[in-house]
């Protein structure tokens, strides 16, 4: 069932076993979990189900450097759905490696390991629409493998070249999940219904209720035996420092971790790979048996992950800098004379760095009436499998007439407790006060990407297949140029066994209220390679399972 907030009488006291606070991937896949365990499940979502101005605005704030960090109501939705109403739909799973406590990392180390979380990546893979939980070559490719290696000839014992990257349609979880929200036994889910409060019972160790704001300036509260708040990595530590708690600081900060830790991933493009004669690169997509896209990349292996003291990295083959005419290539061009009409998410790589004014954009108009017939076949591929297909072509491919291709790297971000958010200025329209963002990165960060572009430009001169040409010392340049990686906002809450290092155990319970807990990338001690969207639905399902079985227990 759903349902407006605004529509039930003000004052109204609703109960349930579980009540879930936030709506998007998380959420919504605990929430199906548990209902189809048959608990009766309430489902708060403050926005609705269209994106709503007003309700976005609940979401801005403050940060401490824009040119590091977006303002904190970008890349994010306050809706049903939440961010996967937006997101490009990238899968894939953390490595093994990622679970390990690293003693060149500090503040690494999970207090779970890879297999406590594997059972449950095969249901969210699923859930996102990736298809089966298959990423490497041969388990993707039984009937009919790709024929085109990543570089041919290329020999590294510290890259792999056979992993993948999965996409989702990209799903959004609303629309795809909608009737199965409305239909399941004992989940109610409650659209504008905005979470103000956390107050604890008189014995300070658990949450009495949830306090309740709706669009009609009503309140509602809510009882009920587990609480989760599963509103995203901003959000969670938001509405935690925004109750004073047991401590006065904020409910689960008596040790003020709450908030700390944020990391996003190291992310950018840099360098030129030139290919020797006879050497053929494959940068594109290749579709899995079960029809879904699929990409391959450079992968750093566990193995030189050790040996190099750095964090995971994986690099994928990519086209010049779009905003740079000299790339000369009609589609390019394209991109940065439409960038005013697309989406922020998706658009800020073409705003900024050098187009030459009013002579650049002269460039790039020369490029888009020089390249016409290779510009007009690119668009007709993208209307046809993205704009008209359910299933989407991922993302902007184009194949240099000359084979040369610049480096996308996608690392893993050093926790480290400085950077953090907290409250800053002002409230929101239901008084609850605004975030205020500090992240920050360090030169162990720099240093992550500086061995492991080391490392693959020595491969590539090793194996004879080319060469990666860059400038080490424009490194940590092009690493800021965007600033930190879009909606990817995890660590602000953070598991571990010491209650003085982390907010919630290995069950993701808030280690000083014994029936609250928290859902999604908040959690993630560390932020390894991959996307946080896959692990963080695999993790929901398994508090979801977690949550059965305490309930069923009989504990108050």
């Amino acid at each position: 069932m759903i349902q407006q907030a605004a529509q039930l009488p003000s004052g109204e006291a609703l109960e349930a076993d579980v009540c879930i606070v936030g709506a998007g991937a998380a959420g919504i896949s605990m929430a199906l979990a548990l209902a189809d365990g048959g608990r009766t499940v309430l489902l708060l979502e403050a926005g609705g189900e269209h994106e709503d101005a007003a309700v976005q605005d609940h979401y801005a704030g403050t940060v401490a450097d824009e040119r590091l960090h977006s303002p904190p109501h970008r890349y994010r939705q306050r809706r049903l759905g939440g961010t996967t109403t937006i997101w490009g739909g990238r899968c894939m799973p953390f490595d093994p490696v990622d679970f390990e406590r690293r003693d060149w990392i500090p503040d690494s180390g999970w207090p779970i390991r890879y297999d406590d979380i594997a059972p449950w990546y095969p249901e969210a893979n699923r859930l996102c629409e990736a298809g089966a939980f298959a990423y490497t070559v041969r388990d993707a490719f039984d009937a009919d493998p790709p024929r085109r290696p990543l570089v041919q000839g290329f020999a590294s014992a510290a890259f792999r070249t056979d992993t993948l990257e999965r996409f989702s349609l990209p799903t959004d979880f609303a629309r795809r999940w909608r009737r199965r929200l409305e239909r399941a036994p004992g989940l109610r889910v409650l659209l504008g219904a905005s979470v103000s409060a956390l107050p604890l019972a008189a014995d300070g160790d658990r949450l009495a209720r949830v306090e309740v704001r709706t669009a009609g300036g009503g309140m509602l509260d809510v009882r009920a035996r587990r609480y989760v708040l599963a509103a995203g990595g901003l959000e969670i530590p938001r509405l935690l420092l925004a109750s004073p708690g047991a401590s006065g600081r904020g409910v689960g900060n008596r040790h003020d971790v709450v908030g700390r830790y944020y990391m996003c991933h190291l992310a950018g493009t840099i360098g030129t790979i030139a290919l020797a004669p006879g050497h053929a690169a494959w940068h594109g997509y290749d579709v899995a048996d079960d029809g879904v896209y699929c990409r391959r990349r450079f992968a750093l292996t566990a193995e030189a992950q050790h040996a190099l003291r750095v964090g995971n990295f994986v690099a994928r083959l990519h086209h010049p800098r779009i905003t740079d005419p000299a790339h000369r290539t009609g589609v390019l061009s394209m991109l940065y004379l439409a960038k005013a009409l697309i989406p922020y998410e998706y658009g800020k790589r073409l705003h900024g760095g050098h187009a030459g004014g009013l002579g650049g954009t002269l460039a790039h108009l020369r490029n888009v009436v020089a390249d016409m017939p290779r510009t007009a076949r690119f668009f007709a591929h993208w209307l046809r499998y993205r704009t008209l297909a359910e299933r989407k072509f991922p993302s902007v491919i184009v194949h240099p007439r000359s084979p040369r291709y610049s480096l996308d790297f996608h690392a893993e971000q050093i926790p480290r407790r400085e950077s953090r958010v907290i409250l800053g200025s002002g409230v929101d329209a239901h008084g609850v006060p605004r975030l205020h963002v500090d992240w920050r990165y360090g030169a162990d960060d720099v240093d992550t990407l500086q061995r492991a572009l080391a490392q693959l430009a020595a491969d590539f001169a090793a194996s004879g297949t080319g060469r990666f040409d860059y400038d080490p010392a424009t490194v940590e340049e092009e690493m800021t140029r965007y600033g930190a990686y879009g909606g990817h906002h995890i660590g602000t809450a953070r598991m571990g066994d010491d209650p003085q290092t982390s907010v919630v155990d290995a069950d993701c319970r808030v280690h000083e209220v014994a029936n609250l807990y928290l859902a999604g990338s908040a959690v993630f001690p560390t932020s390894s390679q991959a996307n946080p969207t896959l692990t963080a639905v695999a993790l929901s399902l398994r508090l979801a399972d977690h949550l059965r079985r305490d309930l069923a227990q009989g504990s108050p």
